[in-house]
């Protein structure tokens, strides 16, 4: 036991817009400590943070901690506004400097990225992808985001990848719905995040029926989506999670609408004799992001 007390720990924190997910980890990805909360305002939600991690790091015990949080995140280390959430919808957070609050407030040493992009490496790390590079971590639920990982490191140049709001054919017939993207209406996460089924059935998209004809239409926004993503990232592999993907009925139909819109162009045995392992759902179930979280804490060392 007393092995246990002295052993270093790596922190991770899923700054969710929903819920914050912080947990410690010495031999991950078995956690050691874990707690999780409702994400309110910056000043109730951050003093929670640190009510969690300070007394281990009274202790001397954490060496780094990485944050996964939600976004719009700035994520260019050469920014101003690094490691800022931004243009947010939820309003109390706009602008808010979560990296530099949290570094003041718990002076440890900490790795900062997008909540996608944690959860892009913990999977690559010891979940679905495993190994696998290059690979593309897909959520879609109360929006749509993504994180490309190339040599285990995602993606990012003028911003992180903005994976939700590519535009995808709509049509207008099979489904009238405008669009909910503030910004563009009947884009991907427009046509095909929560808030979308939301709009349209005023319902949450979970009450609908597995039998509901809407989901051919949900499954096939989602194949033009990949099929985008494979032909410019070509990755080697496909995780997709999120709340929607929690129907896993979605997953064969996304796989054959895939192949069928391809149409043999991509002559990859991935994509040919092997979609079932191509196109997945993660391996690390509500621990991906925070796991990924660790993972980025491990790589300061």
């Amino acid at each position: 036991m007393g092995d246990m007390l002295d052993r270093e720990l790596y922190g991770g924190i899923e700054a969710g817009g929903t819920k914050f997910i912080c947990a410690l980890a010495s031999q991950p990805p078995h956690l050691d400590y874990e707690v999780t909360f409702q994400t309110s305002d910056p000043v109730e939600t951050l003093s929670r943070v640190q009510a969690f991690f300070q007394p281990f790091i009274d202790e001397g015990r954490v060496k780094s901690i990485g944050i996964a949080a939600f976004g719009p995140v700035d994520v260019d280390p050469s920014s101003l506004t690094y490691g800022y959430i931004t243009a947010t919808p939820k309003l109390a957070w706009v602008n808010t400097n979560i990296l530099g609050k949290l570094h003041q407030s718990l002076g440890v040493p900490l790795a900062f990225h997008a909540d996608v992009s944690g959860s892009a490496i913990g999977e690559y790390t010891w979940g679905a992808a495993r190994g696998i590079d290059p690979s593309l971590y897909l959520t879609i639920g109360t929006g749509i985001g993504g994180s490309f990982l190339l040599h285990g490191e995602p993606h990012a140049g003028m911003t992180a990848l903005e994976t939700g709001h590519i535009r995808i054919p709509h049509n207008l017939q099979q489904d009238a719905f405008a669009g909910a993207c503030p910004y563009h209406q009947d884009c991907f996460e427009g046509l095909a995040a929560g808030p979308a089924l939301a709009a349209r059935f005023g319902a949450r998209g979970e009450l609908l029926a597995d039998e509901d004809p809407f989901w051919q239409i949900e499954a096939e926004y989602i194949a033009y989506a990949l099929v985008n993503y494979i032909l410019i990232l070509s990755p080697r592999i496909i995780v997709l999670g999120g709340g929607i993907m929690q129907r896993s009925f979605l997953f064969d139909i996304i796989r054959r609408r895939v192949r069928e819109l391809l149409n043999g162009y991509i002559q990859a045995e991935k994509i040919l004799e092997d979609i079932e392992h191509y196109i997945v759902p993660p391996a690390l179930g509500r621990y991906s992001g925070v796991l990924g979280a660790i993972a980025m804490a491990q790589r300061l060392d």
